[in-house]
């Protein structure tokens, strides 16, 4: 039975939008190797309307540009099955994406029955608060970084309470916190 497992770039602050202003001077080799193995772990990929747009529109043409760095990870996510939540979108063209529309609950139910290892997200704040209070998540995983961003989506703003339990924890050199949450019953 597979996870849904979510990932998380995550300010201290709590913000996880636009990680692409405020990440990238934390990236080093300790976290390129949490990030793998997270990635190794995938057997698919769950996303929102508005991640999988921008993705859509980015990563189909990118693995040409050549192996290593993010052509890697391009391949990666090309050749991934891709579940795409949206009750507004009408298709999925990106290869190996398939809508899912409609009883989200009961058909995430079913694909978590079909799969074999985890479901990985990367984003998509807005699904992994309805799969929190759906019980649907499975695992929470957040790279918190020692930076205040002040302003931005934040992840739990919001939101009811959601009791969770740490299950994993390690601090990298660069004073990055990678902490693994388990959602606890009732």
């Amino acid at each position: 039975m597979g996870r849904i497992v979510s990932n998380f770039f995550i300010s201290l602050d709590g913000v996880v939008e636009a990680p692409d202003q405020w990440h990238f001077p934390y990236f080093d080799e300790e976290m390129g190797a949490a990030v793998e193995r997270g990635m190794q772990a995938s057997r698919a990929f769950l996303m929102g309307r508005v991640l999988y747009q921008e993705w859509a529109s980015y990563w189909p043409d990118y693995e040409s540009k050549g192996p290593g760095g993010d052509g890697d990870f391009a391949a990666f996510i090309n050749g991934l099955p891709k579940y795409v939540v949206s009750n507004t979108l009408r298709e999925a063209s990106w290869s190996n994406s398939t809508l899912v529309s409609g009883d989200v609950a009961a058909k995430l139910r079913a694909l978590k029955q079909r799969t074999d290892g985890d479901i990985g997200m990367s984003g998509s704040a807005t699904l992994v608060r309805w799969l929190l209070a759906n019980d649907l998540l499975d695992e929470l995983n957040l790279l918190v970084h020692p930076i205040a961003v002040g302003r931005g989506q934040r992840l739990f703003e919001g939101t009811p309470t959601h009791r969770l339990r740490l299950a994993k924890h390690e601090v990298f050199a660069s004073g990055v916190l990678n902490l693994s949450y388990a959602p606890e019953a009732g």
